[in-house]
C-alpha cells in the first residue's frame, strides 16, 4: 500500500467551479474574489478580510499596514515554517525568536518578555498543528509595551480559543490564513488577512497590488474610469477569480472536513494511546484544533521514517526550527542553546497524514505499522 503524507481535498464541485470561472472571461482578480473575501469574514466573524496569492503575501502585508521599520523587532518563535521570519526581513528588520512549550510546541509565553527591547514592534504567534496559542497571555505582555499582534493562522482554519474563532480575536491587530496545497483549505496557492481594523484592511488592499488607488478589477469593469494613481510602494499579491472559486467551495466544507480530521485524530490517539513509547499531542481544555497536523514525539525518529517509507507511508516533520537554518544561522548568530526545547521538540517529532480523504484501511494500516515499528 502507498499511502502519501497528503493528498489535497479536490472534487468535481471545485474543478467545475475552476472551470467557470475560467469561462466567465475574468480569471484574476474580480468578482469571486470579492464574493470569497466576503464570505470568508462571514464564517470567521471578522469585519474584514483580504485575500491574497498566499500566506506569506498576508504576513508581509500586515506588517506593512502596522508600520513596521528598518532596525524594529519581531518576537516569533523558533518552531515555524521560514516564512514567519522571513517577511520580517523584508524591512530589514529583526526577527528575535523564542522557545517553544514542549507539550503544544506553541510559543513559550513565559520566556517572551525577556526578549523585549525598546526597539521591539510586534509578537507573531503562530498556532502550530492548528492549536491556538496562550493569547491572553500574550495580549497581557502586548497591551504592556504596546506591541502589535499578529497571527500566523496558517494552520488554524477552523480553530477556536476560549469558544472565539481564530481570525477574530478581539485583541489582535491581523490574523494571516494560508490556502497552501497543504492546508484545511486548499486553493493550490493562496492566503487571506483578516482584522477588524478598516485602516489595516485598507492598507493592504492597496498594497496588494503594486500600491493602485484601485483594485485592478475595478479599472476594467465598463462604468470605472481609466485613470489610477500610485499611492504606495505596494507589491504584486493579489490573488486570482480562478482559485476564490475553488476557495468559496472549500469554505462550505470546512466543518465536514474538520469532523473528518478529528475522527482521524481520535482513531490515532486510541491506537497510539497506550504505547509508552510514543508521546500524543497535547491540546488544552479551552481551545479547539483544526488537526492540521497530527504531530506524535518518539525516540529514533529518523529510522522510523525510513521504516515507514519501506512500508509506503509518507510521513514529515514539522519544523526544522529556524536558528538552524544556514542563513539565519549565520546571518543573526542565533545560539543553538537557547532553544533547548524547540531542539528536543524537533529531534523527536513525526507528523502523520490526516486528510480528509484517508481511507478507514488506510488509517488501519498506519496505525499498525506505527506502533509495530516504533515498539
Amino acid at each position: 500500500m502507498q499511502i502519501s503524507f497528503h493528498k489535497t481535498h479536490i472534487t468535481d464541485e471545485e474543478i467545475n467551479a475552476a472551470k467557470e470561472a475560467m469561462e466567465s472571461g475574468w480569471i484574476t482578480m474580480g468578482p469571486k474574489t470579492v464574493e470569497f473575501e466576503n464570505k470568508f469574514k462571514e464564517y470567521i466573524g471578522s469585519h474584514e478580510a483580504v485575500s491574497v496569492n498566499s500566506a506569506t503575501a498576508a504576513l508581509h502585508l500586515a506588517l506593512k499596514a502596522i508600520g513596521l521599520q528598518r532596525g524594529d523587532e519581531v518576537i516569533v518563535p523558533t518552531n515555524t515554517f521560514v516564512a514567519t521570519a522571513e517577511v520580517v526581513t523584508y524591512f530589514d528588520a529583526i526577527p528575535v525568536l523564542c522557545d517553544i512549550e514542549a507539550d503544544t510546541h506553541n510559543i513559550d509565553t513565559s520566556k517572551i518578555e525577556m526578549l523585549i527591547t525598546s526597539r521591539t514592534k510586534a509578537i507573531i504567534p503562530v498556532h502550530f498543528a492548528g492549536q491556538p496559542c496562550d493569547m491572553d497571555e500574550i495580549y497581557e505582555i502586548a497591551d504592556k509595551y504596546h506591541l502589535n499582534v499578529i497571527e500566523d493562522a496558517a494552520h488554524a482554519l477552523p480553530s477556536f480559543y476560549k469558544g472565539k474563532t481564530i481570525g477574530n480575536l478581539e485583541k489582535t491587530d491581523i490574523t494571516c490564513f494560508s490556502f497552501y496545497a497543504t492546508k484545511t483549505l486548499s486553493t493550490g496557492e493562496g492566503g487571506m488577512a483578516t482584522t477588524n481594523n478598516s485602516d489595516y484592511a485598507k492598507n493592504m488592499k492597496v498594497n496588494r497590488l503594486h500600491g493602485i488607488s484601485r483594485d485592478a478589477w475595478d479599472r476594467y469593469t465598463t462604468k470605472a474610469a481609466w485613470h489610477y494613481d500610485i499611492i504606495d510602494n505596494g507589491c504584486k499579491y493579489n490573488t486570482t477569480d480562478i482559485n476564490a472559486s475553488i476557495g468559496l467551495v472549500q469554505l462550505k466544507k470546512q466543518d465536514v472536513l474538520l469532523e473528518k480530521r478529528r475522527r482521524i485524530a481520535k482513531q490515532y490517539t486510541e491506537a497510539f494511546k497506550n504505547n509508552p513509547n510514543i508521546i500524543l499531542p497535547f491540546i488544552k481544555n479551552d481551545r479547539v484544533t483544526s488537526w492540521h497536523l497530527y504531530v506524535i514525539k518518539i525516540d529514533n525518529r529518523d529510522e522510523v521514517i525510513e521504516q515507514l517509507k519501506v512500508k509506503g507511508i509518507g510521513c514529515s516533520v514539522h519544523f526544522i526550527p529556524i536558528h538552524k537554518h544556514s542563513y539565519y544561522k549565520h546571518k543573526y548568530h542565533y545560539d543553538n542553546d537557547a532553544y533547548p526545547v524547540a531542539n528536543d521538540v524537533f529531534e523527536k517529532s513525526l507528523s502523520l497524514p490526516i486528510y480528509p480523504d484517508l481511507s478507514d484501511e488506510e488509517i488501519t494500516y498506519i496505525i499498525e505499522h506505527v506502533n509495530a515499528i516504533v515498539n
